[in-house]
């Protein structure tokens, strides 16, 4: 490009000496036309010569003027890019090797653009601060530190870029908090008849959301005030509710009828101020009324109590140490006692009540196993059909399993119970082990009573068969009696009362005789009598021996059927 430019330069002088010596040998030509003489046509060529020197002088001043114009421009834009490059935070800045007009087009450009990128960073930096000032002033904060009388590097500006975006984050959440805090202080001042009675509940409630500050006091302030009037509105609702359970417990004590319920205060919703104020007065008004009714108070509530001391499971010492229940002095005092007590009572059951039902459902479980061994006792069962022995075999078998998993769950339960709270858990005034074992022990009592009875049943049934002979086991049908007069009727009445009279006698004096007979008894001698005294009822039939034994059998397996349904993990004893 540069052999391209040269070869046009010197062109172009080939052109303007070309020029000159043609319009030289004009004016030699016109001279000589003219008859100018040649002195004069040498003087008038000398005043051309000086003038094209001249002319050439002055253009060659002209071209140095420029050039050195040009070389103080690239002095000062070197000069500038330094300065730049210092208040840009910029690295030295290089220009590449050319000609003096090139390089100063270069360098001015170069000052232009970094004079450019001046002008915007201080322009960014007034806008980020002016964004700055405003956030600060609504969210109360201190403003970004920055050297303002510098031009802002690039890292500077990114990092008050990121200062503003998170102030206008941080103002964005306080306001959506703020708003949404607004509406439910109003909400629940309209719910407790809240007038704002301080500056700052008037700014937040009156005042326009966007005049607010949003700063991290106001927030805190605002939050503070929120949990004061849902604290109160809970309290309301709390006494709301306490006063409703009042009125119900008085309406079932007074026996209010429907008719006045359904027209009471009690079926207000809500719990504002004037709900408040509405149940209260019908509280009072039922306190009257229960004044007035003292003695059927004091007896519902005794009613009550007798419940819950059931619930609990309370022995009949422990319910008689609350003397108050058994006096007969009605007045407001024993009243309160009676509420007192059946209060903590209510607290106890509702505290521990997950271990009284437990205790509950143990004794269901308990009862049911004691209906089953009284039917397992029944010998009527074995003619009962339907298959209802299965059934009563799957329910002892489903009940074993439930009683046994019951007692080891209030096993656990009631040790971690005493445990925690370092006393026993009693049930009817005893330890729960110690109740379990004492029912265990009496139904191992009961058992073995009525073995004894059915062994002293046997053995009289015995002595009975040995004394009169044993009686047919199979039903007799009855036989067909004619119809007989009254004089007949009582002819056989009369017989049959003299012959039950007379066999009565006999079997007395025949008791007696094989009682107390010493025939009845092994001699001194140790000899055996050859031949025992028969009674006087000769044609009796003898005792059934196969009878006997089959009624041995059948009460030897109801026994072992009850005893081996129900394992030894279960009794305690």
């Amino acid at each position: 490009m540069e052999r391209g430019a040269m070869r046009k330069s010197e062109v172009l002088a080939a052109e303007a000496v070309s020029c000159l010596n043609r319009a030289m040998a004009a004016l030699r030509n016109i001279w000589e036309e003219i008859g100018i003489p040649e002195e004069q046509r040498l003087e008038r060529t000398d005043v051309v010569r000086k003038h094209i020197k001249s002319l050439l002088d002055m253009m060659v001043a002209e071209e140095e003027s420029l050039k050195e114009r040009l070389l103080k421009s690239i002095a000062l834009c070197r000069k500038e890019l330094d300065t730049l490059c210092r208040d840009l935070q910029l690295g030295p800045f290089e220009v590449e090797e050319s000609t003096i007009l090139q390089m100063e087009k270069n360098l001015r450009t170069c000052v232009e653009a970094l004079q450019k990128q001046k002008r915007d960073r201080k322009q960014e930096l007034k806008a980020l601060q002016e964004q700055d000032r405003a956030l600060c002033d609504i969210l109360c904060t201190a403003p970004f530190t920055i050297d303002t009388g510098s031009v802002p590097s690039l890292e500077d500006l990114d990092r008050y870029r990121r200062h503003v975006a998170s102030l206008n984050t941080l103002k964005e959440q306080r306001r959506e908090e703020f708003v949404t805090n607004k509406r439910q202080i109003i909400l629940l001042m309209e719910e407790l008849d809240h007038t704002p009675d301080t500056s700052f509940e008037r700014d937040v409630v009156c005042e326009d959301e966007e005049a607010f500050c949003l700063s991290e006091n106001n927030i805190t302030a605002l939050h503070s005030l929120l949990q004061q009037l849902e604290a109160r509105r809970a309290l309301n609702e709390a006494v709301c509710a306490e006063l409703r359970a009042r009125i119900l417990t008085l309406w079932e004590r007074l026996q209010i009828p429907q008719e006045e319920r359904e027209s009471s205060a009690v079926h207000l919703a809500g719990s504002r101020v004037r709900t408040r104020r509405a149940l209260q007065q019908e509280v009072d008004h039922l306190e009257e009324l229960k004044l007035q009714n003292m003695k059927s108070i004091i007896h519902a509530i005794r009613a009550e109590l007798a419940v819950y001391w059931d619930k609990c499971f309370y022995s009949q010492e422990q319910r008689e140490r609350f003397s108050p229940f058994y006096d007969e002095d009605y007045t407001e005092t024993l009243l309160k006692l009676h509420d007192a007590e059946v209060g903590k009572m209510k607290t106890c059951y509702e505290t521990h009540k997950d271990l009284f039902q437990a205790v509950q459902k143990w004794e269901e479980s308990w009862k049911l196993f004691l209906e089953l061994e009284s039917k397992a006792n029944d010998p009527s069962r074995f003619t009962n059909r339907g298959g209802s022995l299965l059934k009563e075999e799957k329910e002892r078998a489903k009940l074993q399993k439930t009683l046994s998993r019951l007692q080891e769950e209030l096993e656990r339960k009631v040790q971690s119970w005493e445990e925690e709270f370092k006393e026993a858990f009693l049930v009817k005034g005893q330890q729960f082990m110690e109740y379990v074992a004492e029912r265990w022990q009496q139904y191992h009592l009961e058992k073995e009573k009525e073995k004894q009875e059915r062994h002293l049943k046997k053995s009289r049934e015995m002595e009975a068969e040995m004394l009169y002979g044993s009686a047919p086991r199979t039903p007799i049908k009855r036989r067909m009696l004619s119809p007989q007069t009254p004089a007949k009727v009582s002819k056989l009445h009369g017989t049959s009362s003299a012959s039950t009279a007379s066999n009565t006698t006999v079997r007395s004096a025949l008791a007696r005789a094989i009682c107390h007979s010493p025939t009845s008894r092994l001699p001194p001698s140790g000899k055996k009598i050859s031949q025992a005294r028969t009674p006087v009822r000769a044609a009796a039939k003898p005792p059934r021996r196969r009878l006997r034994e089959q009624n041995k059998e059948n009460v030897s397996q109801l026994d072992g059927t009850t005893r081996s349904a129900w394992p030894a993990s279960l009794c305690p004893l």
